[in-house]
């Protein structure tokens, strides 16, 4: 554990502080590994990567192993942020937008719902699903 130690106290990634949120430190240990050539030269090798990372996480869920599952499905997003970093979006803007989205598709189906008298605890997946792709469509229009 002292050799463990001093390489982790000597590491490019040493001052990354642990208490950063999970994405937002993804982020950071990855520019930190860029800055001595650990990095993919293009964004489609990243895809790669992610393919990769699909193809184990389905292996892990039919084996039903949760530890490999959560592992894998952190390998997924870490790759995920990666790609990020080679697109210049940031991760965290991106997932805010895609949260935002969701409510208001969500809402929408909620809210003809109620319109009809109904729930969505009384809606099947299927009318929910049809109403997720009006509300989709809708927002291509607008």
């Amino acid at each position: 554990t002292l050799f463990r130690s001093a390489i982790e106290s000597t590491s490019v990634l040493a001052d990354i502080p642990l208490a950063l949120p999970a994405i937002q430190r993804a982020e950071k240990l990855q520019k930190r590994a860029v800055t001595v050539g650990f990095d993919w030269p293009e964004p489609v090798q990243v895809l790669d990567k992610i393919e990769e990372e699909i193809a184990e996480l389905r292996e892990a869920m039919l084996q039903g192993e949760h530890h490999r599952i959560e592992d894998e499905l952190g390998d997924l997003m870490f790759a995920m942020v990666n790609l990020a970093r080679h697109v210049q979006v940031k991760p965290e803007l991106a997932v805010r937008s895609t949260n935002a989205k969701f409510e208001r598709r969500f809402n929408y189906i909620e809210s003809h719902l109620q319109l009809q008298g109904r729930t969505i605890e009384d809606a099947s997946l299927e009318e929910m699903e049809t109403l997720w792709q009006q509300a989709k469509s809708l927002e291509k229009t607008a």
